[in-house]
């Protein structure tokens, strides 16, 4: 029986099929960077201040700042309050003039704000003064959005395929990404939020896997990460699309609408060949092996995809397989607590990383730019070192660099800008790394199960990590010490996992074949191209 590694060895590791695939598979992570930030240049702050347009009724000649001065009370700073103003009285505009007006209480009608500024998400909906936590809340129910696509679609690719769910998700950010710019309230907003929130998850762990599942043994990092690059230049393009459209509604039209670009993805994204295989599927798998095959200009043995059949104790795999199996348990935990922990201190520096002494779209083009090379160099390290070292050393250097921003002086802020963008070039790294080690660990029939279940609590560190920011009231460096220290602490634990650097990728759940077991289904492979060579020579004999 034919090892599958061995038909992808045939066929091409990395050929031209294979490349365009990563393309095909790298366009949706462009446009996702905008669903995951675009919000932030939606909401900028703005001069605002109480709707006192009542005084109007008894002195409709007054002037925009005598209107002003009447109604609203000053700060310490001499600048007008923007969250309170004086209550409205029925008095005559002479007597208000003559005693003025004392009690103060909240905006009763509303804010007024600069009539030059276009709509944002800010002004339309009134996210300012107490209803500021709506705002906060949105992006929350977003988080909550991951985390649940992360679950829902990492299971119901291993039960219906790559293909279907990639196509499912496209098509939901797509449509609820677009709806986003016609709602009516707020709270629809932030419900539509949450289902774009699940698509953007399953896009982003179902790529991982269907990239991976292509490709020979050593490019499977390749195949990650250079679909993956797309993501910073897509974060970089949302600094100038931001820039450029401050109209929100417009702006969530343009980031949204180009996903329906991609439809013609149901005509040309191939399903996994190998996870077709473990389904027993193995007629739909040869033709997408030979149509590989004919891509690369390559030419597989009819014998060799004849030997191509699914494993005896191969079997559908559930979520519950990941914790019953000892192995499997064992990485499992482990991964799950470094997604964990690689999304805790990504956020952690992400929404620390202030002293920079730029507007915010300069920011997040820098941003974008720090994530670039992360991604890039990846690719290099870990082929040379192999995946446990550079998972563990990259997590415990951006754990390094948050312990080592605790002692340095507020006074400082060029070596805290330095130290926390090496801090976020690093979580990035790690970050990154974790993708392509958790799809080579995980077996075909739970890898999206168990791509699913770490994205989830890369999500609830990603919930977490804004609620330790605040306790810096207590001591400056109490968030950058939890920050720093639980990366620390797990990079310690990725000692205990298995080297996956140059090996198959396990189909089953079992613990794998046995080197003699390797050996003999390498030898198929060996034996066809063999008999290719003894056919070619008895040709050449024989036209001699």
């Amino acid at each position: 029986m034919a090892d599958f590694g061995d038909v992808i060895s045939a066929l091409g590791e990395f050929g031209l099929y294979q490349q365009l695939l990563i393309l095909l598979l790298s366009l949706p992570l462009l446009l996702n960077p905008f669903q995951m930030v675009g919000q932030v240049f939606m909401v900028l702050d703005v001069p605002h201040h109480c709707d006192t347009s009542w005084i109007r009724a008894v002195g409709p000649n007054l002037t925009q700042e005598e209107q002003l001065n009447l109604t609203l009370p000053r700060d310490a700073d001499g600048e007008y309050e923007q969250c309170s103003m004086y209550s409205p009285v029925d008095w005559d505009l002479d007597s208000i003039v003559a005693h003025g007006l004392n009690a103060t209480q909240k905006c009763s009608s509303g804010w007024v704000y600069p009539s030059a500024e276009p709509p944002s998400l800010l002004t339309e909906f009134d996210l300012v003064c107490e209803r500021t936590i709506l705002n906060d809340i949105s992006q929350s129910i977003y988080m909550a959005g991951l985390l649940i696509g992360a679950m829902f679609f990492g299971v119901l690719s291993d039960r219906i395929g790559r293909r279907p769910v990639i196509l499912i998700c496209m098509l939901l950010q797509g449509m609820f990404g677009l709806g986003t710019a016609f709602v009516p309230h707020f709270y629809v907003y932030m419900a539509i939020r949450f289902v774009v929130g699940a698509a953007v998850s399953g896009i982003m762990i179902t790529v991982v896997a269907l990239g991976t599942e292509w490709v020979g043994v050593s490019f499977r990092p390749q195949s990650v990460l250079i679909a993956q690059a797309a993501y910073p230049i897509g974060m970089m393009m949302v600094a100038g699309l931001s820039y450029g459209i401050r109209n929100w509604r417009l702006l969530e039209i343009v980031g949204s609408a180009p996903m329906f670009l991609l439809f013609f993805y149901i005509w040309v994204l191939p399903e996994s060949a190998r996870w077709l295989v473990t389904k027993g599927r193995i007629e739909e798998a040869k033709k997408l092996l030979q149509k590989a095959a004919a891509t690369n200009k390559r030419s597989l043995p009819e014998g060799l995809l004849e030997q191509l059949k699914p494993e005896k104790q191969t079997k559908s795999g559930s979520l519950l397989d990941l914790f019953r199996k000892k192995h499997l348990r064992k990485v499992t935990l482990i991964m799950s607590c470094t997604w964990f922990a690689d999304s805790f201190v990504y956020y952690g520096l992400s929404l620390n990383v202030t002293g920079f002494g730029l507007d915010i779209y300069m920011t997040q083009l820098a941003f974008g730019a720090v994530e670039f090379p992360g991604r890039v160099c990846l690719i290099f390290l870990l082929e040379w070192f192999g995946r446990k070292k550079v998972q563990a050393i990259f997590l415990m250097l951006s754990g390094l660099m948050c312990l080592i921003l605790t002692g340095i002086p507020e006074d400082q802020p060029v070596a805290i800008t330095v130290l926390a963008i090496i801090g976020k070039f690093t979580a990035t790294t790690a970050f990154a790394a974790s993708y392509v080690y958790t799809a080579e660990l995980f077996p075909t029939v739970v890898r999206q199960s168990g791509m699913g279940l770490c994205s989830t609590m890369a999500r609830v560190a990603g919930i977490l990590a804004p609620l330790i920011i605040p306790l810096d009231q207590y001591h400056r460096a109490i968030p950058m010490a939890v920050f720093g220290s639980i990366p620390l602490l797990v990079s310690l634990s990725c000692i205990m996992l298995p080297e996956t650097r140059g090996v198959s990728l396990p189909d089953d759940t079992g613990k794998g074949k046995t080197p003699a077991e390797k050996e003999k289904t390498g030898e198929v492979l060996r034996e066809f191209s063999k008999s290719d060579t003894r056919e070619d020579e008895a040709d050449l004999e024989k036209n001699n």
